[in-house]
Order: C-alpha cells, then structure tokens, then sequence
C-alpha cells in the first residue's frame, strides 16, 4: 500500500521539475516540440450539448471546443460561449479518457467558464503566466482542437495589446496571428516557456492572421468568484457611448461639451430609471457612427469622465447597492442626477458569436 499523502508530494514534485526553469530575466528559447510535449497534456477537448427547441429534426447540437486544466482536482479553464446554454457536457482529456463534467461558474463579460471533470486522480494542471509582461513580437503558440483536429498547436506572435473589440469593449485582448479556427475556443495561448497567457476566445472574421485572447490576468482575476459564487458581480449604471471627439463637433458644426458622450441607455437600468438620457440620432462621420441627442457625463461622483477607460475604472469602484452622483451635461446645461448602481446582468450583447 502506498502513502497516498506522500504519493502527492513525490507527483507535485514531480510536475513541478518538469517545468524549464531559467536564469531571471533571461528568455525561454525551448523547441516549440518540447513545449508541445508538455503543454499538451492540460489541454481538453470539451463536448457541449445542446437541445435545439426550434428544429423538431435535429434536437441536439454538438458544440466542441477546447480548456485547459487549471487545477489538478479537474478545474477546466474555457469559453463561456463554448458551453452556454449546454444540456451535458463532457471533457475529453488527453490520454483519451472522456469524462462527464459540470459547469461551475460563467462570466459572459470576458467569455470565461469554470469546469469540473470528475477524475479518480490527480491530473496534470497548467502553469498559468504573467501576461501584463507581455510585448508586441513575443513569441506564443496556440493549442487546441481546431474543426475537431485534436491536440493541434499553431505558431505566432503576439500582434497587439490592449485591444477593445466591440461587443467586448469592457477588457482589453490580446492580438495575435496564431492561426485561432473554430474548436480553438477555450484553448490556452502558450509563450516559450510553456506558461499559459491567454485563453483564445475570438476569431476576426473575413481577415487573416487575426484571432484574439482572454489576458490570463484577467482570467486569474475572476477565478475565485466563479468558484464561490458561480458568477461575478459587477457594479453597473447602464450606460454604453465614447469620448467626445472634439473634430465631432467641428464637423458637424454644433457645440459638443468634453466628456463621455451617452448613446445608449438599456432599459430597467439605474440610468434609465434616473431618467440619463442616450442618443436617438444617428450620424456617420468619416466611416465612424454615432449616436447624437443623448447626454454627455461629464463626472462620476465628482470624478471627471472623458474617455472610455475613464468610465470603465471609475464604475469599477462602484458596488451594487451604492447611490452615486452623475454630473451631466444636456442642452448646455449641467444637471446633477443620483442613481442607485446594480449588478450588471447579463446583456444581449454578451457572446454573440
């Protein structure tokens, strides 16, 4: 019989030296093969199905995407949008072994999903990065299960930081001309020393060399939540528009105050019910639509508002529950008006593919 407590030690041990260690500072420059030959083994295919209400002859669809393990207990790190909706899931591991799994938590804001397979033992689990290290050339890999080929990796760097998609302009992605295809999703980006830095999650359509990732920062940041909680609770007034560009208002030659310039106002929202006010004109300027007539914010309980990041940082320090005050601007004249933030729900514009 063997010590069970020590049998785990000597397999984390174990895991733990199989990673490359280099000196600090100094880059990893391992063959891609050996990367491959590691990473592969926390990389899953995931079978999502889903029951079809609206086609009486094919009432099952089978989505299949990829995750990655991120604890050795069978937490599955992939996209929201891979399993939403599904009826069963079930994860196939690397060795061949398929097993049922269940949904844990999901954020739809940045296409995340938490998995647990049940395993008998102890699996092999990711090492997850640092991805606010990242530079523009840096070196990554993809690996997933692409149109249903497993285990596939594909070479790149990365493209771009900090990029704001729309539909998912609440966090900024990774760029990268890894070539990403469908059943990528959920999949880890790799950097040369096999740690995990992004979650795949987007494929630019219509472009090539183009996909784009969930930072793992970001990932790691809402992995407690999903596991408490099942979700994440994010303070929200309601509000979607953009900085106020002052070309805007030369263009269209009528005065436009700096600021955050309000188009749109969901309904039931603390904005709505406070009475802000979004656009309802719709302009193009230049290849560029905006919606014009709504309010402009100008503040944040008292905190300037001027671009999007503005707006983002400061409804981050919010909580639900909270009464805020909003500085406005409309006809040329301010008004001050209080809401009551809530949770963000759930948006029609989340993970519409």
């Amino acid at each position: 019989m063997y010590d069970l407590g020590v049998l785990g030690l000597w397999l984390a041990g174990v895991l733990l030296l199989a990673w490359p260690t280099t000196a600090a500072g100094e880059p990893c420059a391992e063959p891609f093969a050996a990367i491959f030959a590691r990473v592969a083994p926390v990389v899953v295919s995931i079978q999502a199905t889903r029951i079809n209400k609206a086609n009486p002859q094919h009432r099952f669809e089978t989505v299949v995407g990829s995750g990655v393990v991120v604890e050795r207990d069978g937490q599955v790190l992939t996209n929201a949008h891979v399993v939403d909706g599904a009826a069963a899931l079930s994860i196939t591991l690397d060795s061949g072994v398929k097993a049922p799994a269940r949904l844990v938590g999901m954020d739809t804001v940045l296409d995340l999903a938490l998995l647990r397979l049940a395993s008998p033992s102890p699996l092999a689990a990711a090492r997850l990065g640092d991805s606010s290290t990242l530079r523009v050339g840096d070196e990554v890999v993809a690996i997933g299960n692409p149109i249903g080929l497993d285990h596939t990796m594909t070479r790149g760097i990365v493209s771009g930081l900090n990029r704001l998609l729309p539909g998912a302009a609440e966090q900024p992605m990774i760029q990268t001309d890894a070539p990403i295809n469908p059943g990528n999703s959920g999949g880890p980006l790799v950097d040369r020393c096999g740690r995990v830095i992004g979650i795949n999650t987007f494929i630019s359509e219509g472009a090539q060399g183009i996909g784009f990732a969930v930072p793992i920062d970001a990932a790691k940041a809402v992995l407690r939540d999903l596991r408490e909680t099942g979700r994440v609770v994010r303070p929200w007034l309601g509000i979607e528009g953009r900085e106020v560009d002052s070309r805007l208002g030369a263009l269209l030659r009528i005065p436009l105050a700096p600021g955050y310039l309000v188009e749109v106002v969901y309904d039931g929202s603390p904005a709505e019910r406070a009475g802000v006010r979004g656009g309802s004109l719709s302009i193009v300027v230049q290849g560029e639509e905006y919606l014009l007539g709504g309010d402009i914010l100008a503040a944040i309980q008292g905190t300037s508002i001027r671009t999007h990041q503005d707006y983002l940082d400061k409804v981050r320090t919010l909580r639900p529950g909270q009464r805020v005050r909003v500085t406005v601007i409309r006809d040329g004249q301010t008004r001050e008006i209080t809401l009551t933030v809530a949770e963000r729900p759930r948006l029609p514009s989340d993970l519409v593919e």
